[in-house]
């Protein structure tokens, strides 16, 4: 940390686009990082949203396991196993379909405590396409007319992992759409969100929306697509989005509770293999103060004593 306090100037921070992300130089990521800038580069993801580190083919597996531990608790995934070998890691691989999302979304925010961050290794890359888009949650809400941040405050909405995937993505594989079904959507959850969460770090405002969601509570399922696509479009807004091209060792690390991203799914059958940690995260607070609640599986109930 500098003499006055500023964490950003323990980093070399190199904005990538006007709104969001920010590549760091000169950071060989490791379990190792003193403590001084591990609180920069917290300090710098609260502002960027999304960080970018080239050259870190060091990273292992374990390696990245243990750098994301300094970050914050790792955890697994609900449903898709994890890599052969590690104890949080998720392989996103191409060639079994993995990492092709092709859709706007927050990671696993069909549960109530859905991961704060990600932390994304590319360990094949592709030589064209295959790139990962990121949106800015927080500009998306402060830039709403009043009218539609009025809406937006008071709209709950139920995330699920039980989606249509087929209907989602028409062009996905067989065996693509029978994985979904009995891997990813194996256990079904849903939960109840705000539509506006209150970030617990810098207090800014978000919207909370992504592929997930099946539909706002209190409202039909066309009067809820209808305004789910105006809110959703003021997320994916061009000028609010940072695009990064992949190239093998990079690592990628996102705010999960303050973005969206899309995986571009144009790379044929190029071989595209990365791999994520995601840290353990908190449950959501509206604006007025109330809480996600789980609705899927039902909530155990305690016996009294």
């Amino acid at each position: 940390m500098s003499a006055d306090g500023n964490l950003d100037l323990h980093l070399d921070i190199r904005p990538v686009a006007g709104r969001i992300g920010a590549e760091i130089a000169g950071v060989t990521l490791s379990g190792d990082l003193d403590d001084a800038t591990v609180a920069a580069l917290e300090a710098a993801l609260a502002r960027h949203k999304v960080l970018f580190f080239r050259d870190q083919g060091h990273l292992t597996d374990a390696t990245q396991e243990a750098f994301a531990a300094r970050l914050g608790q790792p955890v697994a995934h609900p449903t898709v196993p994890v890599a052969r070998g590690s104890n949080y890691l998720l392989e996103l691989n191409s060639e079994h379909g993995g990492g092709r999302a092709n859709a706007w979304h927050t990671d696993i925010t069909f549960l109530p405590a859905y991961p704060r961050a990600s932390i994304l290794r590319a360990v094949v890359s592709t030589a064209s396409g295959g790139d990962t888009v990121w949106a800015n949650t927080a500009e998306a809400y402060e830039r709403l007319p009043a009218g539609l941040k009025a809406l937006a405050d008071n709209l709950w909405a139920v995330h699920t992992n039980a989606y249509d995937y087929a209907a989602a993505k028409p062009n996905a594989k067989a065996e693509d759409i029978a994985r979904h079904r009995s891997v990813f959507a194996s256990t079904v959850y849903e939960t109840e969100h705000p539509v506006v969460r209150v970030h617990p770090v810098t207090g800014e405002r978000h919207l909370l929306l992504g592929q997930f969601v099946k539909g706002f509570t209190g409202y039909s399922t066309p009067d809820f697509q209808r305004l789910f696509d105006i809110l959703q479009d003021h997320v994916t807004a061009l000028e609010n989005t940072v695009r990064w091209r992949w190239r093998a060792g990079d690592v990628a690390i996102w705010d999960n509770r303050a973005t969206q991203h899309y995986a571009i799914n144009d790379y044929g059958d190029q071989a595209r293999v990365m791999r994520r940690v995601t840290l353990a995260g908190d449950v959501p607070v509206s604006i007025d103060g109330r809480t996600s609640r789980v609705i899927r599986p039902e909530p155990v109930a305690l016996a009294a004593e």
